[in-house]
């Protein structure tokens, strides 16, 4: 990154989600036992699809690297505004902002696209399931996730790179808690329609193509379910799907409000609201989505708590 000469800032200073102290007090805790969740759950979830063999299958291969995005996506936000909660001074040196914008955006699209893989996974496994084994083999899953990762990381160095090359010359105030595209692009004093542009065109790209994959693998799905002759059969396929669903409903719905929008149209309060959602309850809903709707993934954690327990 390349900081032009009209740049005359460091650092900049987060003005956060509330200027009174016994306030951020709250927020601490709060969010730290939500980050803490966050954590345990998604690892736990990466460990427990590890030690069962029943969960080596390839939606849940998918599920576990859904599981490793959503710990490295909060991460990327949580620990640096836990620290400001308690710092008079909400600092962040501009090579490091630069970063967080590169990690959080790189994760997003990750996960992004994660869902659309998994959507697939589960359209070839109800539609087609002869075909299954073959479709979905372990060589055609790790390319899967590799390409997903080179999108995401491709497409978030060109939103940070765009970003980070326009000037910041009459204040280094950032109205947000994190190094996000739309705060830092109201923030700018250059031009910013090029970036505008840049924005909806690449996360359009990626999104639109997450949401189609999505909706046709479930038309196809919903119509295959319908045509089960089996009761118990469909239960099983719509409980599953539902999971899925609500996931990428709630993913993407945020994302769409959040960035498909021109700056003139920001307001940055409204939108810390809906970034604390995407950028920290996301992450922590996932695991409870999937663990608690899913007879494996529940199965599988009382056979671990029991194994555990006996071997006391």
């Amino acid at each position: 990154m390349t900081v032009e000469n009209s740049t005359v800032f460091t650092d900049f200073i987060f003005l956060g989600l509330s200027g009174r102290q016994d306030v951020q007090q709250g927020l601490f805790v709060l969010f730290l036992l939500v980050y803490g969740i966050t954590v345990i759950a998604n690892l736990g979830m990466i460990l427990l699809i590890k030690m069962d063999p029943r969960l080596h299958t390839p939606m849940y291969y998918f599920l576990s690297n859904l599981s490793f995005c959503d710990v490295c996506y909060s991460s990327t936000v949580s620990p640096k505004m836990l620290s400001d909660f308690l710092s008079e001074k909400k600092r962040i040196p501009y090579n490091l902002c630069a970063i967080q914008m590169y990690l959080f955006g790189a994760f997003a699209d990750v996960e992004c696209l994660m869902l659309s893989v998994m959507a697939y996974d589960r359209y070839i496994a109800i539609c087609n399931p002869l075909l299954y084994t073959i479709v979905m083999s372990r060589k055609i899953c790790t390319k899967l996730v590799v390409i997903v990762y080179v999108v995401g990381l491709v497409d978030s160095a060109v939103h940070t790179s765009c970003t980070f090359r326009l000037s910041f010359c009459n204040s280094n105030v950032i109205n947000h808690f994190f190094c996000d595209i739309p705060p830092l692009l109201a923030l700018s004093c250059s031009d910013t329609s090029i970036n505008e542009i840049v924005m909806f065109t690449f996360i359009g790209c990626v999104v639109g193509c997450s949401i189609v994959t999505v909706l046709l693998s479930y038309s196809y799905i919903i119509v295959t379910i319908l045509r089960m002759n089996s009761a118990e059969g469909r239960r099983k396929a719509f409980s599953t799907c539902a999971s899925h669903l609500i996931a990428v409903a709630v993913f993407h719905g945020t994302l769409l409000f959040m960035y498909f929008r021109p700056t003139s149209s920001y307001s940055m309060d409204t939108d810390k609201m809906a970034s604390v959602f995407y950028t920290l309850v996301i992450p922590v809903l996932n695991p409870l989505i999937y663990s608690l709707r899913n007879n494996d993934v529940k199965g599988a954690l009382k056979k671990a708590i029991s194994t555990k327990l006996c071997s006391r």
